[in-house]
């Protein structure tokens, strides 16, 4: 059941038990498979869980993926078929989360969404996204002296020779490092809070992707090799207020070179400051998310 309090297991089980996944095939002798699976996971469920279960074996095979754990045969068919709608069932999911104005289940439920793309944990070293690379090679990364290089983005300030003293790898696969980093979205965000009007406040949010190449006019698909079909970016901007933990506005945006969006929600009823904040997440991509904080002063009780 969601509630404010649901967390990520909660969240990847109410997923699991979508009703998209109700027919599943078992097959013959596959329960033991499963029993296994579900044993060496993050998350266990509850004890006396049918393992002919469709929704237990949905729940098992999203948390392979996120762990990188390969199966095969029959069970790859069928990891194939949970991944392939679980998209569409989050932005389902993160509409009824909004409309209860929870926020920080909200924001969870978007990291969730790059989980699914990318085919890792929220906890593993976003450096995992990049191709050729292992969990030695990102600890190899956050020990580099001098400068742990822990993001994305650290990485991409590097020179290409810098690359190669650190990673000590193929010219053709830190070929494709390189390429990937030049994918990756880095986006400047600039916002500016409006005059409130009939008791509501504005907040103008601009968007503008570094492109790598000037030539480049559209950010292509998403590097998301684990993911069985191509994927397109997609973001969405929220207002929250975190003193209360709550979602106030958000819109989902696509953005390609510069997108400009105005979201708007109610001023507080109480004269006085208060702080917000400003969120882009992607549903695609790990350690590519912003915050902002900003402030409203309210001068007379009622909004104006």
């Amino acid at each position: 059941m969601l509630t404010l309090k649901t967390k990520l297991k909660g969240l990847l089980e109410i997923l699991a038990s979508a009703s998209e996944y109700a027919d599943l095939p078992s097959r013959p002798g596959e329960q033991k498979s499963i029993e296994r699976l579900v044993h060496h996971q993050r998350f266990s469920v509850e004890k006396k869980v049918r393992y002919d279960d469709p929704h237990v074996k949905a729940n098992a095979l999203l948390q392979c993926h996120f762990s990188r754990r390969t199966v095969e045969g029959d069970l790859a068919a069928d990891q194939r078929e949970i991944l392939l709608p679980a998209h569409r069932l989050l932005l389902a999911l993160i509409d009824v989360i909004s409309s209860n104005g929870w926020l920080t289940l909200a924001l969870n439920a978007m990291e969730l969404s790059q989980m699914v793309t990318q085919g890792m944990w929220d906890r593993d070293s976003v450096l995992l996204q990049l191709p050729h690379f292992t969990e030695e090679l990102a600890r190899r990364c956050q020990e580099n002296e001098g400068k742990a290089i822990e993001t994305i983005f650290d990485l991409a300030e590097m020179s290409t020779h810098e690359m190669q003293d650190l990673l000590q790898l193929p010219s053709s696969q830190l070929q494709d490092i390189v390429g990937f980093l030049r994918r990756f979205p880095n986006i400047d965000m600039a916002f500016q809070v409006l005059e409130g009007d009939g008791g509501s406040v504005t907040v103008q949010v601009t968007l503008e992707r570094e492109m790598a190449d000037l030539l480049q006019s559209e950010a292509g698909p998403v590097h998301a090799p684990r993911f069985p079909k191509p994927k397109e970016e997609g973001w969405w901007l929220v207002i929250g207020d975190r003193s209360t933990d709550q979602l106030l506005a958000i819109k989902r945006v696509k953005l390609q070179k510069r997108a400009r969006v105005k979201l708007e929600f109610a001023a507080p009823a109480e004269a006085g400051r208060k702080d917000y904040k400003v969120y882009l997440m992607s549903d695609s991509y790990l350690g590519c998310d912003q915050e902002y904080e900003f402030a409203v002063d309210v001068k007379d009780a009622g909004g104006d």
